[in-house]
């Protein structure tokens, strides 16, 4: 293990600036990306948060001056607010030669767009500088503006649950609860987590820009999101947090049919129960009561199905969709292990109370990272569950790097935490 935690340092201290781009053509300011070639000059969304969550870390561990990375880090925040106006659609990656035109969709609200993640990004760095957040206040319209388009055109009336417009760029890439599904239909376990998460940070940064009403709105909006996740995306059965279909057709009898009147549905959703990694996020969120966080440990702890020696299968082994295989656009998430998933379901533990089990996750990550380092220089985006291999494009760095947070728990030093 030491020799495992020696070389991941080593690494990390020497390669995380090759995250650092510069700014010029589309982006008027620098930022962060995700680093190996694959990725070059394109900025992503939920990429750059959680790689700068690890960038903090690595500035620590490597003695560096805590605000040498803050203009990129702020960047990232500020060129996507440039990106946005009024209409509130961010988009979710740009790459350095593309034009404001180009990444516009012709119809904005039935497209993806930038994952709630952009506040808790903000927020993490808001709450660094010990809550100055005054180099946001002449943006911060432009972070409702992009709530209130997620509200507006991405909620779905009946349940209160958040919904991808399409099966394209959702971040986990083919989950099959959306992958190929029909448009609007996905009530994704993975953005609601999400958005409880974001609306706790609009809450934050309101506070700090002294917007008290807008604070009291983002605090109901959560617990209201909340309530509507354990209603409906909570299952008593199998006890485990899924994704849940919304493709149900209207009840209208308008047109005067009979048919069906006797009894209509009474029900919202109907659950997929399709074991996907990210039920887990419902402990990251802070979502789960302890007494379904109980039963969802009890299913990481199931080996046939999640746990892997690598850490954690994004698809349960057990799914008929089951594959490890290497690809891109979209990468996949049908089974291989990826650090982001390793490092919210490790943090989730934590956060209610499982030491044991987020002791056994940190292992296994900081083995299989250190591995692949020992081996081959580097780290690779995703990896073969049972045996570690790594299954694609070298160089990959992103939130790979949050290994060293872990590495900080696991030494029982003080760790930098996402927002």
């Amino acid at each position: 293990m030491r020799e495992y935690i020696d070389a991941l340092r080593s690494y990390m201290s020497k390669d995380y600036r090759e995250m650092y781009r510069e700014k010029g053509e589309i982006f008027g300011y620098g930022f962060l990306t995700p680093g190996s070639p694959s990725y070059g000059d394109v900025l992503w969304d939920w990429d750059s948060y959680f790689a700068n969550v690890a960038l903090k870390q690595i500035l620590i561990d490597a003695g560096s001056d805590k605000d040498e990375a803050r203009d990129y880090e702020r960047g990232c925040i500020l060129n996507f607010l440039s990106f946005t106006s009024s209409d509130g659609f961010m988009p979710i990656s740009v790459t350095r030669r593309a034009t404001l035109k180009s990444i516009c969709p012709e119809n904005i609200y039935k497209e993806n767009m930038h994952k709630p993640i952009l506040a808790q990004h903000a927020a993490f760095l808001v709450k660094y500088d010990n809550g100055d957040a005054e180099w946001l206040r002449r943006y911060f319209d432009k972070m409702q503006y992009h709530i209130n388009n997620y509200f507006n055109h991405h909620r779905h009336k009946e349940t209160g649950l958040f919904y991808w417009q399409t099966d394209k760029m959702i971040g986990v890439d083919n989950d099959p609860c959306t992958f190929y599904r029909p448009d609007g239909s996905s009530g994704s376990i993975y953005l609601n987590c999400l958005m409880v998460k974001e609306l706790e940070a609009m809450e934050y940064l309101s506070d700090c820009l002294s917007k008290n009403d807008a604070a009291a709105l983002y605090r109901k909006e959560r617990e209201k999101l909340i309530e509507a996740v354990k209603e409906h995306c909570y299952d008593e059965r199998d006890g485990f947090f899924y994704n849940v279909d919304l493709n149900l057709r209207k009840v209208d009898f308008s047109d005067g049919s009979t048919y069906h009147t006797g009894m209509p549905r009474h029900w919202d959703c109907l659950i997929q129960r399709i074991d996907v990694w990210s039920g887990f996020m419902a402990l990251w969120a802070g979502i789960a009561t302890p007494e379904q966080a109980e039963r969802v440990v009890n299913r990481y702890r199931d080996k046939k199905s999640f746990n892997c020696k690598s850490g954690i299968r994004t698809l349960s082994a057990q799914e008929k969709m089951y594959r490890v295989v290497a690809s891109n656009n979209p990468s996949c998430w049908l089974g291989p292990v990826w650090i982001i998933a390793n490092y919210l379901t490790f943090r989730g533990l934590l956060k209610y109370g499982y030491e044991a089990e987020a002791r056994e996750l940190c292992e296994k990550t900081i083995k299989l990272l250190g591995r692949d380092i020992m081996r081959f220089g580097v780290m690779h985006e995703y990896y073969s569950p049972d045996d570690g291999e790594p299954v694609i494009n070298p160089g990959f760095q992103n939130w790979n790097m949050l290994v060293l947070n872990m590495i900080y728990w696991y030494e029982g030093k003080e760790y930098i935490e996402e927002f």
